[in-house]
C-alpha cells in the first residue's frame, strides 16, 4: 500500500472527513547526470555571473524580481516566508459546481484521498452526493508551502482530488490566432463522412497496459545491459510526511447547522475578503 504524503481533514460547512493524500501517478522518465567523462565524477553547476562571466560566492546572489526590463525589486528571504501560505492540514471547499463547467487545460496533478481514522461513512456520503449531483467540490489546499486551487471528485468508490491551475497561469485560445481556414471553414459532408469512417475502423477500448514508453524502455535496456559489466549507482530518496486528524462528529447534527447558514460556501473566503495581491509589471 503506497504510503499517505499528507493527512489532515477535507472541511465543507461544519463537516470534517479525515484522509490522507496518496499520489496518483509518478514519473517515469530517464534522468541524465552529467559526468566528467575523464573520472566518471558528477558535474555540478556554477553559479556564474551572466555578464562577467565570473562565479560568485552564494552570499552575493539575491533573489529579485524583474519589475521591468532591467530593473529589479529585491525580495529577502523574511518576506518570502511571510509572503507563503500559512501551512494546514485541511481542504476547505468553498463551492461545488459542475463537473463539465471546469476545462481540461486548468486541471494538473491527481491525488487519490482515502479515508482516514474512522471517516468511513462520512467519505462515503460525499463521494455519493457528488456522484448524485454530478457536481466537483471546488476547494484550496497548501501542500509544500504553495497554496493551491483544487477540485474533489468521486472515481468508483474513492475520491480524487485534482490540483488546477490559477486561472491566470493558463493561457486563452485566442494565444493561438486561429485563421478562417480553421475557423471559417466548411467541412464537405463527404469528407466527414470518410473521416468519421476512418475513426471506426480505428476505435477500440482504452487499454493502458498496451501503451509503453518506448524511448524509456530502449535506455534502460542499455542501462542493464551496461550495469551488467559492473557499472552500477544507487540514489536513495527519503519523503517527509506529516500527519494530523480531525475529529469526527455526529454528521446529521453537523449537516444541519451547516444548512442552517453556519457554513456552506461561508466556509470559503470571499473576493472581497482577500488580502489583495500586487503583480509586477511585465517586462516590455
Amino acid at each position: 500500500m503506497a504510503r499517505a504524503i499528507w493527512k489532515g481533514a477535507i472541511s465543507f460547512g461544519l463537516v470534517h472527513i479525515p484522509v490522507a493524500l496518496n499520489t496518483a501517478v509518478k514519473t517515469e522518465r530517464v534522468d541524465f547526470d552529467w559526468l566528467d567523462q575523464r573520472s566518471m565524477e558528477p558535474v555540478g553547476y556554477k553559479r556564474v555571473n551572466k555578464v562577467t562571466g565570473k562565479e560568485i560566492d552564494k552570499e552575493h546572489i539575491v533573489k529579485g524580481v524583474q519589475y521591468e526590463k532591467g530593473r529589479y525589486v529585491v525580495i529577502s528571504e523574511e518576506e518570502i516566508r511571510e509572503a507563503r501560505p500559512e501551512a494546514t492540514q485541511t481542504i476547505d471547499i468553498f463551492s461545488f459546481v459542475d463537473a463539465a463547467q471546469i476545462p481540461l487545460q486548468h486541471f494538473d496533478t491527481p491525488y487519490y484521498l482515502s479515508p482516514d481514522r474512522r471517516g468511513g461513512k462520512v467519505y462515503a456520503l460525499l463521494r455519493e452526493t457528488l456522484e448524485s449531483t454530478g457536481k466537483v467540490a471546488l476547494a484550496t489546499v497548501v501542500l509544500h508551502t504553495k497554496q493551491h486551487l483544487a477540485l474533489i471528485r468521486p472515481l468508483d468508490d474513492a475520491l480524487v482530488m485534482i490540483t488546477l491551475r490559477w486561472p491566470e497561469e493558463v493561457r486563452g485560445l485566442d494565444t493561438l490566432e486561429l485563421d478562417k481556414t480553421v475557423t471559417d471553414t466548411k467541412v464537405e459532408k463527404r469528407e466527414l463522412d470518410m473521416a468519421k469512417r476512418l475513426v471506426e475502423d480505428m476505435s477500440g477500448d482504452w487499454t493502458p497496459a498496451d501503451y509503453h514508453d518506448a524511448f524509456r524502455e530502449t535506455i534502460m535496456e542499455l542501462v542493464e545491459e551496461k550495469a551488467s559489466k559492473g557499472k552500477i549507482s544507487v540514489v536513495e530518496s527519503k519523503e517527509a510526511m506529516t500527519e494530523k486528524s480531525a475529529n469526527i462528529l455526529d454528521l446529521t447534527e453537523l449537516l444541519k447547522r451547516s444548512l442552517g447558514g453556519k457554513g456552506g460556501k461561508a466556509a470559503g473566503k470571499k473576493d472581497s475578503e482577500k488580502k489583495p495581491v500586487k503583480k509586477a509589471r511585465k517586462a516590455s
